[in-house]
């Protein structure tokens, strides 16, 4: 037999093999448990439909364990993920680091310039978009309106601080089940410290002063630990050092919160009749504060970015793409009802009469994304962006480790004044190691 012709025969055979093989792409997908993300999983049926040619594969776990996985990933390069689902605190600190894909390459169909300003620039590095927004949030006071009527009560546009606990132990009835608060209470940068930081901020105070020193043991630390802590120790329900999110979601959509004050994304939950026994019994206020108004809420995305790791960059942005899509937005509603949209990310949601009529909250939690200045968090300067995070690649850490000291004071093992001192000593010397002052 022709040699010439044996390896020729056996290249074609290597070739179409190769192709047959790499027809199907796999896409392994990471992303938080929350109800949107959920439901984005629920449709990705439709997205396989359109593409034959590429599976997905779901990895979706409680947000602490999620992040915790997702950066040991992406900081090894080990390219497990093809998507993650990251936020505004990572994108900036990862982007620097070359651990993400530039997504200067959209279609043109995808209207980039729908997406709101300040999304977009909490997702960009160097004025380049590196991952794209699934959803946008920022706080909001959520309330019972039935209760606060039945005790006489009425809440203001612009809550303070003083105002929720004197409500709160109005509305407090424990033989009832009925707790006057509800606040996340698990400890984790992005869960207790999340609430946390907007009430230091609001209280006038910071994480660090100008020359990057930690100001934990500051008065206005004291009022707002204290004032969280009071609340929930005296008007929150049992067990509050492991509710997060989710938990206080539930708690809250089975009727057993008068107020929770938490992230604007729960709004389309808590007002599904599906999904919420309290649903025409929800009313909303601006998040509460205290000294300033500077901080008082929230900047967030939960967005989809592709790691630099991957080797489905192809597939990636396809799918990427189509989940952040106005079509996608307009398919969710169709499927589950225009009040459950993914909400803060495009103008043309706050623009569709359907949304707008079926979002009760949608003109609020507009002014309160478009009004959130990470740049401008603070009573007195300070050298970091963020406002319920520090904009750092240390803050993961410090921002986790504080926030097990602020759960052990709920939970209390420790006093305010102890846990804060604690925390003072552990940044300063974190922050030392780290090269602080840069």
């Amino acid at each position: 037999m022709n040699h010439r012709f044996l390896t020729a025969s056996l290249a074609a055979v290597a070739l179409t093999l190769s192709a047959e093989s790499g027809a199907e792409t796999t896409l392994s997908i990471g992303t938080v448990n929350n109800g949107d993300m959920i439901i984005m999983q629920k449709l990705s049926q439709q997205f396989e439909a359109q593409n034959p040619d590429i599976k997905l594969d779901w990895v979706v776990l409680e947000e602490n364990v999620l992040r915790q996985r997702l950066t040991t990933d992406i900081a090894t390069g080990s390219g497990q993920f093809d998507v993650v689902t990251i936020g505004t605190y990572e994108v900036p600190i990862w982007a620097k680091r070359g651990w993400l894909e530039g997504l200067d390459n959209l279609p043109a169909d995808y209207d980039v310039d729908d997406v709101l300003m300040a999304v977009r620039e909490g997702l960009s590095y160097e004025g380049k978009l590196y991952a794209l927004p699934f959803y946008a949030e920022s706080s909001l006071t959520f309330y019972r309106t039935d209760l606060f009527e039945k005790a006489g009560l009425t809440m203001p546009d612009q809550p303070t601080w003083d105002v929720v606990k004197q409500f709160a132990a109005k509305l407090t009835d424990k033989d009832a089940g009925i707790y006057g608060i509800c606040l996340r209470g698990k400890p984790g940068w992005g869960e207790n410290m999340a609430l946390i930081s907007t009430m230091v901020h609001t209280f006038g105070g910071q994480w660090f002063d100008e020359n990057w020193n930690p100001t934990i043991d500051s008065p206005e630390w004291k009022n707002a630990v204290g004032t969280y802590i009071d609340l929930l120790t005296e008007y929150g329900p049992p067990g509050a050092s492991s509710n997060g999110f989710n938990e206080n979601l539930a708690l809250f959509t089975s009727g057993k919160c008068a107020m929770w004050i938490d992230a604007t994304v729960a709004a389309g939950l808590v007002f599904d009749p599906a999904e919420s026994q309290v649903a025409d019994k929800v009313g909303f206020a601006q998040a509460p504060i205290a000294k300033t108004p500077k901080g008082n809420h929230w900047l967030w995305s939960w967005a989809l970015a592709i790691p630099t790791s991957s080797d489905a960059k192809d597939a990636a942005l396809k799918f990427i793409t189509w989940a952040t899509s106005k079509p996608y937005v307009e398919l969710v509603g169709e499927k589950f009802g225009w009040a459950k949209v993914p909400p803060g990310t495009r103008k043309s949601t706050y623009e569709n009469p359907l949304y707008v009529e079926a979002a009760p909250f949608a003109k609020p939690v507009l002014e309160a994304i478009q009004t959130a200045n990470p740049s401008d968090q603070t009573l007195n300067p300070a050298p970091y962006t963020g406002i319920q995070y520090v904009g750092i690649a240390e803050f993961q850490g410090i921002g986790t480790q504080v926030g097990q000291m602020m759960a052990g004071v709920l939970a209390g093992q420790m006093s305010v004044d102890n846990a804060l001192r604690s925390a003072q000593s552990s940044v300063k010397r974190t922050m030392r190691q780290a090269g602080y002052p840069k």
